[in-house]
């Protein structure tokens, strides 16, 4: 069964997973559908003006902490990025854009490891330019990425997850099944392979 992982490039915790996804589902033989999605748009549906981690401080100051901790265990690079949360749309257009397969997921880990472990901009062009380059991504994907094609995909996506009842990220999905969470990657793995 397949498992869909649905991630947003401003939340650390979709960093964490992101990274270490690709080859735990390798070596269990679980194929992973990479969604791009926008917290943004739901949150404010929510009510929510900003990341729940500015809106209450004692619960930013230990996700920070936490994400760190975590960060050093997979053997990951961690950095926390100025400003909090950072502007994804770009990147999200750029993946929602690529043809699934190894390139998109390159693409999705290189923007991730700018962000939180190099600190770079991911609303800067030019940081997005080169993850896409590096990635292996077709030339033109850029271009594709800002038609109204893409936008109306990015937007439908996001609209199709806040009914899956998806309220945060990363989450995984596997049939109508929910999991919430980084510390959720292996549970929903798990169930893939017993439902399957």
């Amino acid at each position: 069964m397949k498992v869909e992982f649905w991630f947003e490039f401003a939340s650390t915790y979709s960093y964490l997973s992101a990274m270490r996804l690709p080859a735990i589902a390798k070596r269990r033989g679980i194929e992973i559908a990479w969604c791009p999605f926008l917290l943004g748009p739901i949150f404010a549906s929510q009510g929510l003006s900003s990341s729940p981690f500015n809106i209450y401080p004692i619960k930013g100051q230990y996700m920070w902490r936490d994400v760190e901790r975590r960060a050093n265990g997979h053997g990951l690079g961690f950095r926390q990025p100025e400003p909090f949360p950072q502007n994804g749309l770009l990147a999200a257009r750029v993946a929602t854009a690529a043809p699934p397969g190894a390139a998109q997921v390159r693409f999705c880990q290189a923007v991730f490891e700018a962000e939180f472990a190099l600190g770079c901009d991911i609303s800067d062009r030019q940081t997005i330019e080169t993850c896409a380059r590096d990635a292996g991504l077709a030339p033109d994907v850029m271009d594709r990425a800002t038609s109204d094609d893409v936008k109306q995909r990015l937007r439908q996506t996001t609209e199709y997850a806040q009914k899956r009842g998806i309220f945060g990220a990363p989450s995984f999905t596997v049939g109508d099944e929910l999991f919430w969470g980084d510390d959720r990657l292996e549970e929903a793995l798990d169930w893939a392979a017993a439902h399957g």
